[in-house]
């Protein structure tokens, strides 16, 4: 449905640009933008890869071992369903990790990862279990720390200081998780009431 409404938006758009005849200005918005586009992701791809490096350091260290073991008491509080030594937790907190360190590309295959070990303990159900919608919310209101991508962005366009949208990005994906859970919580507690 999505790539129906964005064909739709885009005909209409160059219609409406050769109505008004502005078609040229369109032609070299349209080449200026693929230019600015390819120039962004070249830039991404080298703070991704160093940042993925360092992930990958982490991990051979043991680092992210100790990482998950620090957090997997809480993970546990939120998963209560899901037994420690599954498959299933050990993906979610390494995209819990990935998604602190602000790598959304490498949180996303664990999150699928996540999400199909879930449904393996869900019996492999069409309806989404607890921990499933949990794992959702927390994916989507992940806390980071280092948002890498931002700091990338900011560093392509000459930012004076890249690094000084750290803390307020802690502090508002800290307060976004927060949120999440106890919206979370309370229509878990709702629905356990009623089932």
């Amino acid at each position: 449905m999505v790539n129906y409404i964005w064909v739709f938006m885009t005909i209409v758009g160059l219609l409406f640009a050769v109505i008004n005849g502005t078609w040229h200005e369109v032609n070299i918005a349209i080449f200026d933008g693929a230019k600015e586009a390819v120039t962004l992701c070249i830039g991404l791809i080298s703070v991704l890869v160093f940042w993925l490096g360092m992930m990958r350091i982490a991990e051979e260290s043991g680092l992210l071992e100790k990482l998950s073991k620090l957090f997997r008491p809480l993970v546990k509080i939120l998963f209560p369903d899901v037994p420690a030594n599954h498959p299933a937790m050990g993906y979610i907190l390494s995209n819990m990790i990935s998604n602190m360190f602000g790598l959304g590309n490498a949180a996303t295959p664990l999150g699928i990862k996540a999400m199909e070990e879930l449904k393996k303990l869900n019996g492999g159900k069409t309806e989404a279990s607890r921990s499933m919608v949990t794992f959702l919310a927390i994916n989507t209101a992940s806390v980071t720390i280092i948002p890498t991508t931002v700091i990338a962005i900011r560093m392509n366009y000459h930012s004076a200081s890249p690094t000084e949208i750290v803390v307020p990005t802690i502090i508002a994906t800290l307060l976004s998780a927060i949120g999440a859970m106890l919206i979370d919580r309370y229509f878990y507690y709702r629905r356990s009431r009623k089932g």
